[in-house]
């Protein structure tokens, strides 16, 4: 049994003390007004703390269910399983695929469900954003995408995972708890690859989760590495 179901249950024996004790005339008014308004205070704390656990009750649920959510769609991107990913996406605002750390609100490309369902299939090439340095745009189908801008690194087995922390920055601003203001992020972080750079070639991917009648979806796909 939960920690707050047995608090409702001493709360519900202690109003029911309460009870007992209104309609008992043989105690002194006084020692009865006293003991009534020492009970009255015994059920507000309790049921002050049993708020208290609901909440962090619902937190650990919440909790749960990301990680399980994070687990599932990284087993997902990694097969470029779009048709089952889209069950993942949130309903109502899709998802966003950045290249880089800074969120493009206007220039960065955002899929329904429906379509992510049909994105490995699909041939048609998008512009996802401008490249890091020369400032060109990133013209690319899907699938050459994916290679260079989500999972160019086996972010399933990352080095070090953040829960809701960026790890680490560019150049470029970070500004996705302003873009997600409602989300959640797990960023999959990889410290460096050659030792000659010494930790500059690190690389990130974000996941951005925002909830829906109590269940995660995903809305933002943020790549990120060292930018100029």
């Amino acid at each position: 049994m939960k920690i707050y179901m047995k608090l409702i249950l001493i709360i519900t024996v202690l109003s029911l003390t309460l009870v007992g004790c209104t309609v008992d005339d043989n105690k002194d008014d006084t020692d009865l007004n006293a003991q009534l308004e020492e009970k009255d205070e015994r059920i507000a704390e309790l049921e002050e703390e049993l708020e208290n656990l609901r909440r962090v009750d619902e937190g650990e649920d919440l909790s749960d269910n990301l990680l399980v959510t994070t687990v599932n769609v990284l087993e997902l991107l990694k097969d470029k399983d779009m048709d089952d990913l889209s069950d993942f996406i949130h309903p109502t605002k899709g998802v966003r695929f950045s290249p880089y750390g800074y969120v493009d609100v206007d220039n960065h490309q955002v899929f329904s469900a429906e379509e992510v369902a049909n994105l490995k299939d699909g041939t048609e090439f998008y512009i996802w954003g401008s490249y890091d340095g020369s400032g060109e745009s990133i013209e690319l189908n899907f699938n050459d995408y994916y290679n260079e801008f989500i999972f160019d690194k086996d972010f399933s087995n990352p080095q070090i995972i953040g829960n809701n922390v960026t790890i680490s920055q560019g150049n470029s601003l970070d500004n996705i708890s302003e873009v997600y203001e409602n989300g959640h992020f797990i960023e999959l972080h990889f410290k460096g690859f050659d030792p000659q750079y010494e930790g500059m070639d690190w690389a990130s991917l974000k996941l951005v989760f925002e909830t829906v009648d109590g269940d995660w979806y995903l809305v933002g796909i943020v790549h990120d590495q060292w930018t100029i």
